[in-house]
């Protein structure tokens, strides 16, 4: 999501804003924006950062990751961050330690053992996953100790903090839940073909998977080198997101189990087969990464692509001229987007999957206090009415997001919010994440006529089998407090 801008207790506030982030060359644009007193509001609510002399000396916070989300500005701009807050208010430093994305988990590992720990790292569910085998190898420690979830401050976080937990502990402090993967589409496209515009439907309720189908056969054709469907997303997002079931799940007792006979992801990925069959998705031969060539979106302005599921971020939190290359001219309100759409045969509920944003406490920490003191100040700038109000001043006249897109926007964080629904894979022992990875992508990645069905008859023992294998490892994690890659 877009960066986090607070100021507290002022009438006048100036912020000032990048564009072009990633370019070589920044250009700030200044937006003025009356305030009331945020502090006020929160501690109305109970909600509040403590006074410097309950905290005492804050002390450096070590940082290892291939990104640094809290120096990301230059001192001339008038930025406050939880960063800020943490420096200012209570005299902390932070130290970036930088490492390639690639060797993050071998370096941290490395880092632990040699008794040399950071203090923190980011906390992820996908690509970037850090739980559970992250935290069964001895990499990560508690934060209960640091974090009180039932505290006001971290209210509605509690939730999405259970993901990250093995019996009472939790592995994560969780400061924000935002929504993952959405479907972008360009409104001229769709116009010129003569279909209902889709956000329309989500709002009549009839952005269904038939609604989707239809278009998609409509919309390709392979002689005309034009695929409804690009990118890498869409299966998991229709099999799974959509549904709000994903093949593991995790039980209220903490026990992973193989979700693999679910009769709705069944249908998703019926639908994916379909849609595969009939040439909607894109590909050369066997490769379905063609034409993205590493970038999404391409050929959505052309009508080459109709739909290329990606995280909104990457979509339209970027310069103006980028966005009108892959997606649409943000000036002629060309852009727009929704979250996947529901099963007609489903419970009728729009899902949307829960990403949360935090840090994991690196075993070992020589400042857990201060690490857990800094994630304090980012999770007050999260729920600051001020932010909320500049975050979106952001949006709309940095990127010139229209209204019914910052609508929707507040939806899918609704959504997102409502009913927390998360991935638990990513990190998993490699066996079983071949195994899901092979479910995941057996439909049309290998460019097989792989049904569902053969998909499960070949992996749902291998499944079955993993998933019971890493319920034993985290039973005995959990009563011994032993890894059980210790020798």
């Amino acid at each position: 999501m877009i960066k986090k801008f607070v100021s507290v207790a002022l009438a006048l506030l100036m912020i000032v804003a990048l564009v072009g982030c990633g370019s070589k060359k920044r250009q700030p644009i200044e937006l003025t924006l009356n305030t009331e007193d945020a502090a006020a509001i929160l501690a109305a609510a109970g909600i509040r950062l403590p006074d410097p002399t309950e905290v005492g000396e804050a002390g450096k916070v070590t940082w290892l990751s291939w990104i640094d989300p809290f120096q990301n500005y230059d001192e001339g701009e008038m930025v406050n961050t939880g960063y800020f807050t943490y420096r200012n208010r209570y005299g902390g430093e932070f130290e970036w330690i930088e490492v390639l994305y690639e060797n993050m988990n071998d370096t941290l590992a490395n880092l632990v053992l040699s008794n040399d720990s950071p203090d923190m790292t980011l906390a992820g569910t996908s690509n970037t996953a850090t739980f559970p085998q992250n935290c069964l190898m001895g990499m990560y420690q508690p934060v209960d100790d640091y974090i009180d979830y039932t505290d006001p401050l971290w209210a509605g976080m509690a939730d999405a903090a259970e993901y990250f937990a093995l019996g009472d502990k939790h592995f994560a402090i969780v400061y924000d839940i935002v929504f993952k993967d959405i479907i972008p589409y360009n409104r001229r496209v769709v116009s010129e073909w003569g279909f209902d515009d889709p956000a329309e439907l989500f709002y009549d309720n009839q952005w269904t998977w038939d609604a989707f189908y239809d278009m998609c056969m409509e919309f390709s054709d392979s002689d005309e080198n034009r695929y409804a469907l690009d990118g890498w997303y869409y299966v998991i997002g229709l099999a799974e997101e959509s549904t709000g079931n994903y093949i593991i799940e995790k039980d209220e007792n903490g026990k992973y189990y193989s979700n693999i006979d679910d009769p709705f992801i069944g249908a998703g990925m019926d639908l994916v087969y379909d849609l595969y069959k009939n040439e909607c998705c894109y590909h050369e031969g066997t490769d379905y990464w063609a034409r993205r060539g590493g970038v999404s979106g391409t050929g959505v302005t052309e009508s080459l692509c109709l739909f290329c599921p990606i995280n909104v971020e990457a979509a339209f939190e970027q310069p103006v001229a980028d966005i009108a290359a892959l997606w649409g001219d943000m000036t002629e309100e060309e852009c727009m987007f929704v979250p996947f759409p529901r099963n007609q045969n489903g419970d009728g509920n729009y899902y949307i999957n829960s990403q949360p944003t935090g840090y994991m406490l690196c075993k070992g920490a020589p400042n857990p206090k201060g690490a857990a003191l800094l994630a304090s100040c980012m999770r007050f700038k999260v729920v600051d009415p001020t932010v909320i109000d500049i975050d979106k001043r952001l949006l709309k006249e940095v990127y010139l997001w229209t209204d019914e897109m910052l609508n929707m926007f507040d939806t899918c964080e609704e959504l997102a919010a409502a009913n927390v629904r998360m991935f638990y894979t990513g990190n998993l022992p490699q066996n079983l994440q071949d195994v899901y990875d092979h479910l995941d992508w057996g439909i049309n990645r290998t460019g097989g006529a792989n049904t569902w069905a053969q998909l499960k008859e070949t992996y749902a023992d291998q499944l079955s089998f993993y998933i019971d294998q890493l319920n034993t490892d985290l039973e005995n994690y959990i009563a011994t407090g032993i890894s059980p890659y210790e020798e």
